[in-house]
């Protein structure tokens, strides 16, 4: 009996000991089961990470990216970051229940989160961070109240921030950044008490910030840059976050001063309030934030004095005021901070010299004080203490004195902005020295260079993407042939007014990254040299008001990115070149007085993308484009002082979108066309000097915006039209058409009333038709005139009905 109790009792163990190995297999093969579907809807792996390693022949918690907990021995953890994945998220994925780690960073999956999620209660950590995941963000999320951290960031979500969020009571980090989320910030997110970090930076987000009603200790990180949120920052809203660390608001729409409850954080290390439109002073108490490093409040409308307390943030490396409406002085305290890097007080009222502190602070990379009144020279010294400095923007202020020879010790500078002063002096032929030099602007000074010796020095800075010395009268002598030598990587060549002689050296063909060349207003002479057509990536050349002779170069047709070219008031002769149909790039041609000849080649109005056209003051002639309506987009046309015959091509009225139409001065014949009326964008219109006839169309008077008319010194008759501006122009606009009549103003005669158009008509026909037939009776082989006489009788008779006829119309009238 007992043995058979014995073997009982092992069959019971047995049993259950296999239902519970079952029970376990049956578990862990759930989640397999729901990793197999995510592979499956993963459409591209490029690493082959799931295709070689997620296989039912390799146990699921040794899969890559795969964590399994010790004691159970289920799926713990996710994490796929960076394989850079293609697909879906299956809904299987709810089946992970213990999951408490889930990290698909950095993928491509799309589409929508499933609903199942829902169902991973132990969730703590999920990111879903720079997918391409859409639709809203889903408010079952609320329901995960084992959240510690919640990433989103990057992706196309949409519509708002679901409420439920705000009842996560562990979540310390939500991050939705770079979505397309609207709506209004929900007052629940400041109800977290566990709260941490909010980034929602980069979205649609408006409305104003609400209020924090009670403390959140924790929290130490606030984004919410680059949205549209509106109105004041509360008052009391820092009251309650004395941890604050770091705080973005910049980029949005925010009103309203400063709150002084900000200056209690103070643990505060970055502010961020550049671009919105706070207002206000910047308040003494902003000494109290010692730990500050970034202070960013540029291009908002705060004004009054820079407060000297400033100088009391040691730790301060960013200060950026730049964009306001300050006044005074640069309070030289801020030399007081020896940790400062970035330094910006461009763009305000700011008067008085330039406090040689500043210029002493080592550690300073960048500093901007463009766009001010400062006055005074510049430190001798300048450069000597800077040996970390890489930009200096000094533009658009009053500063007088040469430049200071020291600034070539500051070998790390990158990009040096003087223009737009009072300097004077050589420009200094040490300028070589700074060989990391890019941009050098010493434009619309007093600066002078015999025989432009510095351009020597600039050959050995091999990074030099933009030089220009521009509106400096004072140099002078003729552009140097080793200018060739200058950096492979010049994308910008400006030297217009500065007094410069000689022809173009042909080597300006070898500078391959040229974009821009402006060498306008100077004494150049000779021909366009050819090589400047080899200089592919130019988009912009700028050789207007010189002495250049000879014909365009058929070269510059290859340059296939140009879509600027000034070349007016020069002595350039000879036709224009077909070729010129084929730069398809071209919005500016300005041709205009010079001496070219011929009529304007058919192939220029394939220039599909032209804006302006200036071929005035030329000898050009023949008739004017017929298919000038394939300027679709042009505004202004300037044809003017030239030899232009025919009529006005009916196509003008294509081109709605003109504001500026001169042919004055040519030959032009015909009718004003009616179709005019139809530009309604025309600012300006001048027909004058030409041999048009006809009527002023009473169309012209829809014309809203025209501020210029004239017609002046043609063959035009009749009324001028009184409606619309027409009472707003002069005799000038219509002077020289001795058949035009008008109003008092125009000192012209005035128009007779116009009788009934039938009368007339019966008037004509009595009158023309015996005299026709008088005159086929007249036959000058037999006696000149005599038929005339002979038939005298007969067209005496006929006058005197003609007269009859019209004494009835007249009394009916």
């Amino acid at each position: 009996m007992g043995y058979i109790f014995l073997n009982l009792a092992l069959l019971i163990i047995s049993h259950f000991s296999m239902v519970t190995f079952s029970m376990k297999l049956t578990t862990i093969l759930t989640d397999q089961s729901a990793l197999l579907a995510l592979k499956d809807h993963v459409i591209h792996d490029p690493q082959n990470v799931l295709a070689t390693n997620w296989s039912v022949s390799i146990p699921v918690c040794n899969w890559i990216g795969v964590r399994c907990g010790s004691k159970h021995r289920r799926v713990t953890a996710l994490d796929l970051t960076g394989l850079g994945l293609v697909g879906t998220l299956p809904p299987h994925l709810g089946n992970l229940s213990f999951l408490y780690l889930l990290y698909l960073t950095n993928n491509n999956f799309h589409g929508r989160l499933p609903v199942q999620l829902s169902n991973l209660q132990r969730l703590k950590y999920l990111s879903f961070g720079n997918n391409s995941l859409s639709g809203e963000i889903p408010s079952w999320l609320g329901s995960l109240t084992e959240l510690r951290s919640l990433f989103l960031y990057h992706n196309n979500f949409n519509s708002c921030i679901p409420l439920s969020l705000g009842y996560l009571p562990k979540l310390e980090i939500l991050s939705l950044y770079e979505n397309r989320i609207s709506g209004s910030l929900p007052s629940s997110i400041f109800n977290i008490s566990s709260l941490q970090a909010i980034d929602l930076g980069s979205n649609m987000l408006s409305g104003s910030i609400p209020s924090v009603s009670h403390d959140l200790l924790s929290l130490y990180f606030i984004n919410f840059t680059f949205n549209y949120l509106n109105g004041d920052i509360p008052k009391d809203m820092f009251d309650h976050l004395l941890n604050l660390k770091e705080l973005h608001l910049k980029d949005n729409l925010l009103s309203g001063r400063i709150p002084a409850s900000l200056f209690k954080c103070s643990e505060l290390q970055i502010l961020f309030l550049t671009n919105n439109q706070l207002e206000g002073s910047i308040p003494i108490e902003i000494g109290n934030l010692s730990m500050l490093q970034i202070f960013a409040i540029g291009y908002n409308h705060f004004e009054g004095e820079i407060t000297k307390e400033v100088g009391n943030l040691s730790f301060l490396k960013a200060f950026d005021c730049g964009g306001n409406n300050f006044t005074g002085t640069i309070p030289y305290q801020i030399g007081n901070l020896k940790n400062l890097r970035y330094l910006s007080l461009q763009l305000n009222n700011l008067v008085g010299p330039i406090p040689s502190q500043v210029l002493n602070i080592s550690t300073l990379r960048s500093f901007s004080l463009a766009v001010n009144q400062l006055f005074g020279y510049l430190p001798s010294n300048m450069g000597l203490w800077l040996p970390n400095i890489e930009k200096v923007y000094l533009g658009l202020n009053q500063l007088v004195g040469s430049i200071p020879i020291s600034i070539s010790n500051a070998s790390k500078l990158t990009h040096l902005d003087m223009s737009s002063n009072y300097l004077s002096g050589s420009i200094p032929d040490t300028l070589g020295d700074l060989r990391n030099l890019e941009t050098l602007n010493l434009a619309a000074n007093s600066l002078a260079s015999s025989k432009l010796s510095f351009l020597s020095s600039l050959t050995y800075c091999k990074g030099l993407e933009m030089l220009s010395f521009d509106n400096n009268p004072l140099i002078s002598g003729k552009l140097p042939s080793l200018v060739g030598n200058l950096s492979g990587s010049l994308q910008k060549f400006s030297a217009s007014e500065c007094n410069i002689s000689g022809s173009i050296p042909s080597e300006i063909g070898n500078l391959s990254n040229l974009i821009n060349i402006q060498l306008d207003d100077n004494k150049l002479t000779g021909s366009i040299p050819a090589s400047i057509g080899g200089l592919k990536e130019l988009q912009s050349l700028s050789l207007q008001d010189s002495k250049l002779e000879g014909s365009i170069p058929s070269e510059l047709c290859n340059l296939n990115k140009l879509a600027f070219l000034f070349l007016t008031n020069n002595r350039l002769s000879g036709p224009i070149p077909t070729c010129l149909g084929n730069l398809v790039s071209l919005r500016n041609l300005f041709l205009g007085s010079n001496m070219f000849s011929s009529s304007i080649p058919a192939t220029l109005t394939g220039l599909d993308d032209l804006l302006i056209l200036n071929l005035s003051s030329n000898s050009l002639s023949g008739a004017l484009p017929i298919d000038i309506g394939k300027w679709k987009v042009l505004t202004d046309v300037d044809l003017s002082n030239n030899q232009f015959t025919g009529d006005i091509p009916n196509g003008v009225v294509d081109l709605k979108g003109l504001t500026h139409f001169s042919l004055s001065n040519n030959r032009i014949i015909g009718s004003i066309p009616e179709s005019l009326g139809g530009l309604l964008s025309l600012e300006f219109l001048d027909l004058s000097r030409n041999n048009l006839s006809g009527e002023i169309p009473k169309s012209l008077e829809k014309l809203r915006y025209l501020k210029y008319f004239n017609v002046s010194f043609n063959r035009l008759q009749g009324e001028i039209p009184k409606g619309g501006l027409f009472g707003n122009y002069s005799i000038e606009s219509f002077e020289g058409n001795e058949a035009l009549c008008g109003a008092p103003q125009f000192h012209l005669p005035s128009c007779k009333p116009v009788r009934n158009s039938k009368a007339r008509t019966k008037l004509i026909a009595y009158v023309t038709l015996p005299i026709a037939s008088t005159i086929l009776v007249g036959d000058p082989r037999k006696g000149g005139y005599g038929g005339i006489l002979r038939d005298e009788a007969a067209t005496k008779t006929a006058i005197g009905i003609c007269l009859a006829q019209q004494e009835v119309t007249d009394h009916r009238i």
